[in-house]
């Protein structure tokens, strides 16, 4: 009984619920440590724990520590995870979350328990709109957005008609979505595969045999790996270019190398932007790591040093939710990504950019920003948002 009561409990009596003084801050930190895609949520970890590591292992005079949880990529164990952080280990924040679906599942147990939720990936455009929540922070993107930045610079391009593709869950139809909000040409075709799908032979046989100007796709993690190296070994890539966002990058480009040379990907962040910050995170992620960081580790590592500001903000009086949320919500820390602001619907409002997939000096094959498609953009769901400033 206690448990249902304390769900239906509304977030605005949950945020001024008095509790007993904090001694230390505790973080939840939910990903995918296993399986193919273990290799985002090792990026993930990495960052958050060399972020906690840059301030001394505290914040605000207080010990702070983080909670590991494998989701499995699923997100019936995502929610399970996340009742577990809220009620055995009583943290104070949850973050992480790469997958759209999971942090779905997870929004109602940690929003209404009155606990601020900090989404370090996943934007599903539920949470942007109508689903938004004063207790909800995004340190990345509305899945939307980066996209849309591709569709704007593929009309530019003059591309007549794209093929795309994307797993079939919450994110990859956003993904779709936000590229035809800006794409002005012809779709050829519109595919939703099966999430984690390993071969893509037959789907790259109907693109041969469709013969579209180009071929746009979502496939984060071993999707892309899979895709990428099969679409190279079946000689359309010097035929058909491929264009992509959660793709090609610092996860998957070790893998993938030559396969992805020349290909084109959009996004907010990239380990080339001349920021102090960026310059700063970059280096000691090489240097404790010896690994080049994504932007999932990017992300990451903002959403620790936001959390951190929020409690340096109230002094770490952790049972002040009210002024940690009004910290949060003015962004006042060095992000990676450079300074950016919050929308109504605590997405924030922020560069993207293109990037061309080269390889660097050291053999390595890397993203390499070429210009800005969009300067402070902000997301297509905020008006359906309750919220107001």
């Amino acid at each position: 009984m206690r448990k249902t009561f304390i769900a239906v409990l509304s977030a605005a009596f949950l945020l001024t619920a008095p509790a007993l003084a904090a001694t230390k801050v505790r973080i939840g930190f939910i990903t995918t440590l296993s399986g193919p895609a273990g290799v985002i949520g090792k990026h993930m970890k990495d960052a958050a724990n060399l972020a906690l590591k840059d301030l001394g292992g505290t914040m605000a005079g207080l010990p702070a520590e983080i909670v590991y949880g494998d989701d499995q990529m699923r997100p019936d164990v995502g929610r399970q995870l996340a009742e577990e952080m809220l009620e055995r280990d009583k943290v104070n924040f949850v973050t992480g979350v790469i997958w759209s679906n999971v942090l779905l599942a997870i929004r109602q147990p940690v929003l209404s328990s009155g606990t601020i939720l900090i989404s370090a990936n996943a934007g599903p455009h539920e949470l942007a709109g109508k689903l938004c929540a004063p207790n909800f922070f995004s340190a990345s993107w509305q899945n939307d957005e980066t996209p849309e930045a591709m569709g704007e610079y593929m009309t530019s391009r003059k591309i007549t008609d794209v093929y795309l593709m994307a797993p079939n869950y919450a994110a990859g139809k956003d993904m779709l979505a936000g590229f035809k909000r800006y794409f002005k040409g012809k779709i050829a075709a519109e595919v939703y595969t099966k999430f984690g799908q390993s071969d893509y032979q037959a789907e790259i046989t109907e693109i041969r045999a469709a013969k579209p100007h180009a071929v746009f796709v979502f496939y984060p993690g071993g999707m892309g790996i899979q895709f990428m190296k099969q679409y190279a070994q079946s000689g359309l890539r010097g035929k058909i270019p491929l264009y992509s966002v959660f793709t090609a990058d610092e996860t998957t480009l070790p893998a993938v190398g030559a396969a992805a040379a020349g290909n084109y990907e959009a996004g907010f962040w990239n380990w080339d932007l001349n920021y102090p910050a960026n310059k700063k995170f970059v280096s000691e992620f090489r240097k404790t790591y010896h690994y080049r960081p994504s932007f999932y580790a990017a992300q990451s590592y903002d959403a620790i040093n936001l959390i951190n500001n929020a409690v340096k903000a109230v002094k770490g009086n952790l049972e002040d939710r009210k002024g940690m949320i009004a910290a949060l919500d003015k962004a006042n820390f060095s992000s990676v990504r450079g300074p950016f602001r919050y929308n109504v619907n605590h997405f924030p409002i922020e560069n993207f950019y293109l990037f061309k997939i080269v390889k660097a000096a050291d053999g390595t094959y890397v993203r390499k920003t070429v210009k800005v498609i969009f300067h402070n953009h902000k997301d297509a769901y905020y008006k359906e948002c309750r919220m107001t400033k």
